[in-house]
């Protein structure tokens, strides 16, 4: 890693864009090992609404559309933990020795809150949404592979990136910019904006699915004020041992 010190503005923009190539290039080789799969990654994304049977199907190139789109998702899932890794040590060298340490340790933090995240859109979102909207008003709905697998993988992406809130609250924290109490103190707020997120969202116009998100949304903000107060709790400062007086 070049010393963050003698980089000059040239310097900087080189090591970024070193960093976004590694990126591109992660992405590549994991969304070509995810053509191995994708098959049964689709047939899997499939199952809440009854089987890549339910789906028809009317353009040439929409089956490969898909099965492309849902490589590129796989990839993204798989590459994460690496490109969050070089996001963040591209700015390691600005930050303290005690502050790399923790923006470390996010990388495993990070990766399993946003598998969380896919599983409760997954498991939970899915299964509550797709019957309201197959049975709103009661005419017959055949989906399109296209529409069901943009609809699937959007909503699994955006729901995994909210539940990195916690930890970008504790990163914000560590670098001074947010506390607990400031969060504490703007609940309200909070509460607004939650509402308003889910109901962007959130698939259906109904209160039901939105109250389904909005009550995980509310517990990682109560969890992101405590991440916030964990992040700026003081250092324990190492004890220096009592001076031993010599007899005259």
């Amino acid at each position: 890693m070049p010393d963050e010190k003698n980089l000059t503005a040239w310097g900087h923009l080189a090591e970024l864009r070193n960093r976004l190539f590694r990126i591109v290039i992660s992405l590549i080789i994991t969304t070509f090992f995810s053509f191995i799969f994708a098959e049964r990654l689709m047939a899997y994304l499939a199952q809440p609404i009854g089987g890549l049977d339910k789906l028809v199907s009317i353009e040439v190139t929409e089956n490969v559309g898909v099965y492309m789109k849902v490589s590129l998702l796989s990839g993204v899932i798989l590459a994460f933990p690496f490109i969050l890794y070089q996001l963040l040590a591209f700015i390691l060298p600005g930050l303290l020795p005690n502050e790399r340490r923790w923006v470390l340790w996010a990388i495993p933090f990070a990766t399993a809150f946003f598998l969380s995240g896919v599983a409760f859109a997954y498991f939970v979102m899915l299964p509550a949404a797709l019957p309201f909207l197959i049975s709103f008003t009661g005419i017959r709905t055949l989906p399109r592979p296209n529409n069901y697998f943009n609809f699937v993988t959007g909503l699994l992406f955006w729901i995994g990136i909210c539940f990195e809130t916690p930890l970008l609250v504790f990163i914000l924290a560590k670098v001074r910019i947010v506390s607990a109490s400031m969060l504490a103190k703007q609940w309200r707020i909070a509460l607004v904006l939650i509402a308003v997120l889910a109901a962007v969202i959130t698939p259906t116009p109904d209160p039901v699915n939105m109250g389904l998100l909005m009550l995980p949304l509310t517990i990682l903000y109560l969890l992101s004020i405590l991440f916030a107060a964990i992040a700026r709790r003081p250092e324990k400062k190492p004890s220096k041992a009592p001076a031993v007086s010599k007899a005259p």
